[in-house]
């Protein structure tokens, strides 16, 4: 029987049934505008509030707090666009760090061009900020701190209580991009003084195409889209009901299984380190060795491109990703990689193998001996190994 083994949960999730099946009725039956006035629009305004109330429980927010997006890449756009255009006035500064994802770091350099200071934050060889370094590049013209919860590559937490504090501290407003957290660490943005956070719903086993913004009441923000009253007029459009009410389901089962969830995929993580630490040489793990996501395991193996593993994996049945530059369409390795001080020679070996809440121990054993026998193969077609392996290195 051919393998079909999916190791890649941090890029996306498959949507489970539960989700799809609650999904269903809002693509036929209950059809009706949320804005319509009539029982079939009215229908379909139930549901929506109904799935804002269950983002908002799953973050200890109210349901007023909760803004409904196109993923996580527009949330994070408009936390960082809607705060500082906002602002501006009060000052021109952003902090943020250099492990950020994309939708963040590129919405930053954009900002830039229009008279924005940013200050990228270094982070230490397991991917975490200084807070002193934090509080050190705080000025009076700061008036954002953008620091994501999760890293979406190597899994280290960052300590977002404590950054929440020094925001709070020096009346600062705090985003935290939580896209790869939310559903696997219990997050309330009420005792953590988050006052932005951005989620999507198909890192939860939700729908691709929607996601959700919480801004903290009385913030001032600008709007995203001008046009109709829809988001209490901060978002034109009329919305994704399917989308919405998938979204809402699964971050309720993922708030009602968290615990136990994690729990599994820890110990799948953890199996999964030990066995690649034990059987494959000459490899380091990346971001932190507990202070990490549940499901992520991200090695760098040297002596190999990233590439030609993600190839010979996906022909074994493996899916999983890489740090390389197959991955990023760039020629350049990963900014995450670099950041924690990685060579680029070592940087385009990573690897990143991210578990859900569908894989199981026979899997990971499964990987690791397919992945051993990959590497060794890889390594005797290396120059440079073969050179490392007779001593002339």
């Amino acid at each position: 029987m051919e393998k079909n083994i999916y190791m890649d949960n941090a890029a996306t999730t498959k949507v489970r049934k539960e989700v799809l099946d609650e999904m269903l009725p809002y693509f036929s039956d209950n059809y009706g505008n949320p804005s319509s006035i009539y029982a079939l629009g009215s229908r379909s305004k139930v549901a929506v509030e109904k799935a804002r109330e269950q983002v908002a429980d799953a973050l200890n927010a109210d349901k007023n707090e909760i803004f409904f997006t196109a993923g996580g890449s527009e949330s994070d756009n408009w936390a960082i666009k809607g705060v500082a255009l906002r602002n501006r006035e009060k000052g021109n500064h952003i902090i943020t760090t250099k492990i950020e994802h994309h939708a963040v770091l590129h919405t930053c350099q954009y900002l830039e061009k229009d008279g924005f200071e940013v200050t990228y934050l270094d982070v230490d060889e397991d991917g975490l900020i200084d807070l002193e370094e934090l509080r050190s590049a705080i000025t009076d013209k700061t008036i954002l701190i953008t620091i994501m919860f999760a890293n979406n590559e190597i899994g280290t937490l960052e300590p977002i209580e404590e950054i929440g504090r020094i925001a709070k501290e020096n009346n600062i407003i705090f985003h935290t991009d939580a896209v790869q957290a939310v559903g696997s660490i219990k997050i309330d943005v009420k005792a953590m003084n988050i006052d932005l956070l951005s989620l999507s719903g198909h890192k939860i086993y939700g729908p691709k195409g929607i996601g959700a913004l919480y801004i903290k009441k009385g913030l001032r923000f600008d709007n995203l889209i001008e046009g109709g009253a829809q988001e209490r007029n901060r978002r034109a459009g009329t919305e994704n009901v399917s989308g919405i009410v998938g979204l809402g389901k699964a971050i309720e089962l993922a708030s009602k299984e968290l615990v136990e969830k994690s729990e599994r995929l820890i110990y799948l993580r953890d199996r999964l380190m030990t066995k690649i630490e034990k059987n494959i040489k000459h490899v380091r793990l990346n971001g932190h060795r507990s202070k990490r996501l549940p499901g992520n395991v991200n090695y760098s193996i040297e002596y190999i491109e990233g590439e030609s593993i993600l190839l010979s994996l996906d022909m074994e049945g493996i899916a999983a990703s890489s740090g390389s530059a197959c991955t990023s369409g760039s020629l350049d390795p990963s900014h995450v990689l670099l950041a924690i001080g990685l060579p680029h020679g070592i940087a385009h070996g990573s690897l990143r193998l991210s578990l859900g809440m569908y894989n199981t121990e026979e899997e990971v054993d499964y990987v690791v001996e397919k992945l051993a026998e990959i590497v060794d193969r890889l390594r005797n077609m290396s120059p440079l190994y073969n050179e490392r392996k007779t001593g002339v290195i």
